[in-house]
This record gives C-alpha cells, sequence and structure tokens, in this order.
C-alpha cells in the first residue's frame, strides 16, 4: 500500500518538476553579457520620435531580460503628457534627468525636478505632463509587458490621434485610459 502511494505522488508531480523546470529554462533566455547604450542612442538603432519630436529610446530591452525589465530614455521637447491610465500588470519608474514634471498617482500630485525619482505601483491610475519647454528623464516598467510595441506604434503615428483612437492604443498594449492629461 505504501508503495502505491509512492507511485501515485511521484507520478503526480512529474508534471509540476517539469512545468518547474521550463520556467527556470526561460529565465535562462536572457543576455549573458553586459553592453553600452550611448547617449542619444537606442538598444537596437532604432529610432522613435513621439509626436514627432521628442526621442523615447530603448535603453535595456526586454529581449535582454527576458521581458522582466524594460528601460527607456525620453527626451521631451514639448510640454504636456499622456492621459491618466492604468497598467495592470507593470510598475514604472521615472528618474527625472532635466526638467520640470508634473506627476499624478492615484489622487496625489507631485511635482519633480531634475534627480527626483517617483516609483508608480500597477494598477494605480497616473499621468505626467512636463511643465518645462524640454525635459528628459529615464523610466522603467518592469515586468516589460507590451511597452516596447506601445511607443513603437506611437513612434510610427502620422497624426495626433482622437481620444478614442489613443483609447484603442492603449488598450491594444494592455493599457486603460481613465481620464485626461493633466491640466496644469
Amino acid at each position: 500500500m505504501e508503495r502505491k502511494k509512492f507511485l501515485l505522488t511521484t507520478v503526480a508531480a512529474v508534471p509540476a518538476l517539469l512545468t518547474g523546470q521550463n520556467v527556470q529554462a526561460q529565465k535562462t533566455n536572457r543576455t549573458n553579457k553586459g553592453f553600452v547604450v550611448k547617449a542619444s542612442e537606442s538598444r537596437f538603432n532604432e529610432k522613435t520620435l513621439l509626436g514627432g519630436k521628442s526621442p523615447n529610446d530603448i535603453k535595456v530591452s526586454q529581449q535582454d531580460t527576458n521581458g522582466d525589465l524594460t528601460v527607456f530614455e525620453y527626451t521631451g521637447n514639448a510640454k504636456g503628457g499622456p492621459p491618466l491610465h492604468i497598467h495592470p500588470h507593470q510598475d514604472e519608474i521615472f528618474f527625472i534627468v532635466q526638467g520640470d514634471y508634473l506627476f499624478q498617482v492615484g489622487d496625489d500630485k507631485h511635482t519633480l525636478k531634475a534627480g527626483d525619482t517617483i516609483f508608480l505601483p500597477r494598477a494605480v491610475p497616473h499621468a505626467f505632463a512636463q511643465l518645462s519647454d524640454n525635459g528628459k528623464m529615464f523610466f522603467l516598467f518592469q515586468p516589460s509587458g507590451k511597452m516596447e510595441d506601445y511607443f513603437r506604434a506611437l513612434g510610427n503615428l502620422t497624426a495626433q490621434p482622437t481620444p478614442e483612437q489613443g483609447a484603442k492604443i492603449f488598450a491594444d498594449h494592455d493599457m486603460k485610459v481613465v481620464g485626461p492629461p493633466l491640466q496644469f
């Protein structure tokens, strides 16, 4: 009887063990070498211009981290920002290099300047607005999700999208628009 329990338990555990091995194998599908991405360059030499004038360069790609992390460098050449929105699956961190920004996280608003960092937890409505004529920030998503493709889609636009078109682009990349851009 004990032998039968042992065999049944072993057979039942095999799928779990195999699943664990697959997860481990996926985790090793990452770059195993360091790399440098120079200022004003993108990881794979692609250029993404938001609004036709503000570079948003990938510095660390989801391809490097097996989807665990993506890091961008944004150089803002226009005031304003995205509508209030939610990322249900990603945390975000912004580090301000240059300029002044207004962030809303939930009901709280914060003014940030060079050297400041803000954390935006997943599933919390947030937005930001660049207040100065020029600005620069690094920001990251953890995990990456569909954010690289989202910014590529924005960079491919030839005209300002309508609010409905913008909301669809957000939804296509696992985000939800929940309010207008910040007024400043």
